[in-house]
This record gives C-alpha cells, sequence and structure tokens, in this order.
C-alpha cells in the first residue's frame, strides 16, 4: 500500500524567541504534523521544553502534536504532554520502565503511541512492541541535538522494520528524525518511510520559505 508522505518540522530548530509564531508559519506552509522535542537533560545531554509550552503552542496550530519523549523515565510525562494537547506521544524502547505498559496508557489517554529507537539499537528489539503501538520513529542520529549528519547505516534499519510492518498487517507510521534534507528524503521513503522530521533544513531559511522548502521535502521523496 502506498502512503502519503507526511512531513513533520521539528521545532528544535525553530526560533525559540518566536516560537509561536513559528508553529503557525509552518502550520501555514504545510506542515502534516508539528514536531516537538522533550528532552529531560537526563536521558539525552541537553534541555527543551515542559507541558505548559506545548499547551500555549496548540493556540498556534491545529495539527497533529507529535510529541518525542527523550526522557527517562518517561511515564511521569504521560499525562502532563495528552493533557497539554499532545496527539501522538512517543517513547524510547531505551528508557527505563515497561514499555508495553507505557504504551497502553499512552492508548488509553485517546492519543496514539509511538516508540523510538536510537541508532546503535537493533530492530528486533521492538518485534514486540508492534501491536502496541501506531508509529515507529527511527533515529538517524544520535538524539539530543539537531543539525547532526545523517547516519546512512540506518536505511538497513529502516527498510528491515518497514518489512515487520508488512508483514504485521497493522497500521503503523514510520517515521526518521536526524539529518533530513533533499537528498535524504528521498532515501528513507525509498527504504520505506512515510514521515519525514525535518529541523534544520526547514527553519534553517526564511520564514518565506518554509513552504518551499516542506513541499521541496514532499515531492522530492
Amino acid at each position: 500500500m502506498k502512503r502519503k508522505i507526511l512531513i513533520s518540522p521539528s521545532i528544535l530548530a525553530a526560533n525559540f524567541a518566536k516560537l509561536g509564531e513559528e508553529v503557525k508559519a509552518i502550520d501555514k506552509a504545510g506542515a502534516d504534523w508539528i514536531h516537538i522535542d522533550i528532552m529531560d537533560g537526563h536521558f539525552v545531554p541537553n534541555l527543551t521544553i515542559g507541558p505548559d509550552v506545548v499547551k500555549s503552542l496548540k493556540n498556534y496550530s491545529s495539527k497533529t502534536f507529535d510529541v518525542h519523549l527523550m526522557t527517562s523515565p518517561v511515564d511521569i510525562w504521560i499525562d502532563p504532554f495528552s493533557e497539554a494537547g499532545a496527539d501522538i506521544i512517543t517513547v524510547h524502547e531505551e528508557a527505563e520502565g515497561d514499555t508495553i505498559t507505557t504504551l497502553k496508557n499512552i492508548r488509553k489517554k485517546g492519543i496514539k503511541a509511538g516508540i523510538s529507537i536510537k541508532p546503535q539499537t537493533s530492530e528486533n528489539k521492538i518485534k514486540h512492541l508492534l501491536e502496541f503501538c501506531d508509529l515507529i520513529l527511527v533515529m538517524t542520529v544520535n538524539p539530543g541535538f539537531g543539525g547532526q549528519k545523517f547516519i546512512d547505516k540506518q536505511l538497513d534499519k529502516i527498510s528491515k522494520i518497514r518489512s515487520l510492518i508488512d508483514n504485521s498487517k497493522l497500521n503503523i507510521d514510520l517515521e526518521v528524525d536526524g539529518g533530513i534534507n533533499k537528498e535524504t528524503s528521498k532515501l528513507c521513503v525509498d527504504a520505506g518511510a512515510n514521515v519525514l522530521v525535518a529541523g534544520n533544513s526547514i527553519f534553517k531559511e526564511d520564514e518565506k520559505e518554509y513552504s518551499k522548502i516542506i513541499s521541496m521535502l514532499r515531492n522530492t521523496a
């Protein structure tokens, strides 16, 4: 089945001094989802934003809020971010806790549950989680900071996960995050991804170019 390619701009690369306006601009420019990276300074060596900021950003867009928790533990954040307006909450396989229970609890909130893996984590680690998730996020850089170079070796993993999803007959989106640009977007889609997270490739441009870059990523892919 041919899937629509979705573009989820990562606001980690946006201008935080005018974050609401940036979200409004990418919404208007044709973003399908809004990707929000939550980092706790523990699971990854960076600290970003909390639930109150996410809640305030809902005033600027009605698009899908794609919340990626790079935290450990994760369970303490499920209620706050679901109440703040997350439409998808993705957690890491590598984080502490019972991942199946966490994914079930996310779904109980009436939102979609995602599982993410770092570059060094094998796709075999998530085989048993497919029935509990709506999205799989493959990190194509080491999580924690934007602007990193795409890790080519992850393409094989994306392909293997696409096969796992197709064989399962489950309706699961396959998302990639890290180093996504005109060249790598096509490689990822060819490997089986259908959701592309892009940060610097969009936000490094002038706001007037956001629509052009989003369309370019989608059309190239």
